[in-house]
């Protein structure tokens, strides 16, 4: 069922060796490739056929569902519309992704959009990388659109990576947070090259006691560009904070935009924000311990990027 280039893919955007265990969704080149669901977790095409819906069973804790789409056919635009109902009270794993194998000069992309709905008192983890390899010099392209609705005590925490290979990637995160709810969004990009990323994210905290934190962490080289956009909107008494760091090298730009909207007179909203070079005196302290050049840069990013 899965050749080479299928479990290298599943490998780097899911850590999967092979099919996994439990409830799994496994899309290659715009087709289903396998499926298997759970008493708790059930996974079916949705009616417009262009995507799937995903209802976890209130109540339902440690379990783990694997959605990873995998790409390798050239001249191929994948879309889908995925959707996430999370029953009340549970705390699941969703593990996400999308791997690009470009052999050809044909250009070869994936668009997803997925929408969470996070029921009372409910926490989920998701975890999507993006990755893309491969000897052809097609233009390899992601954008992911993830839309977020917490109900009231829900927690949602978001690990989202994109650390080689696409050309081109345009994300955007939305997230509207009920009362008592939290988000945790944690962000790593790094490109080289000519690649160019950008990234929109808008959260609203809407409930009274939300919190949402929104790490990035950036690292540009070559001729590459990074855009970084992100809005806290408070309209209630909560807590937000804007994180946003990022390591530029070789001829790299970046624009970096945090932006706080307060809507409420006792919200509280926060930003830190730095864009830089390397640190000379981190780079001999490396070297001083027998590392080369590129191997001290290597580890700085590395623990960067951790």
């Amino acid at each position: 069922m899965l050749d080479t280039i299928d479990k290298e893919l599943l490998k780097a955007v899911a850590d999967l060796e092979s099919i996994p265990k439990g409830a799994y969704n496994i899309r290659k080149n715009g087709k289903l490739l396998a499926r298997e669901v759970t008493a708790n977790i059930d996974i079916v095409t949705n009616e417009e056929n262009n995507g799937i819906e995903i209802h976890i069973k209130p109540g339902t804790v440690n379990e783990s569902v694997h959605i990873p789409v995998i790409l390798s056919q050239a001249d191929l635009y994948d879309v889908v519309y995925n959707k996430f109902v999370i029953g009340e009270g549970s705390d699941v794993v969703i593990v996400a992704g999308c791997g690009i194998h470009c052999g050809t000069d044909k250009p070869e992309g994936h668009a997803g959009v997925h929408e969470f709905f996070v029921g009372k008192n409910a926490r989920v983890r998701y975890v999507e990388k993006h990755y893309a390899t491969g000897p052809g010099t097609g233009k390899r392209t992601l954008s992911p659109t993830t839309r977020v609705f917490l109900e009231e005590g829900a927690v949602a925490e978001m690990e989202l990576t994109q650390l080689g290979g696409v050309d081109q990637a345009m994300r955007v995160n939305e997230a509207t947070l009920g009362p008592g709810s939290s988000l945790i969004i944690s962000e790593k990009v790094m490109t080289d090259g000519d690649q160019k990323a950008e990234s929109k994210n808008i959260i609203v905290l809407d409930g009274t006691d939300s919190s949402a934190e929104l790490i990035s962490r950036s690292v540009i080289k070559g001729n590459s560009r990074q855009n970084f956009y992100a809005t806290l909107e408070a309209r209630a008494k909560c807590y937000g904070h804007l994180e946003c760091d990022a390591i530029v090298m070789d001829n790299g730009t970046n624009e970096t935009v945090p932006a706080l909207k307060s809507l409420h007179p006792e919200a509280e909203l926060t930003h830190e924000a730095a864009i830089g070079k390397i640190a000379n005196d981190q780079l001999l302290k490396l070297m001083s311990m027998g590392m080369t050049y590129d191997e001290a840069v290597n580890k700085i990013i590395q623990g960067f990027l951790k």
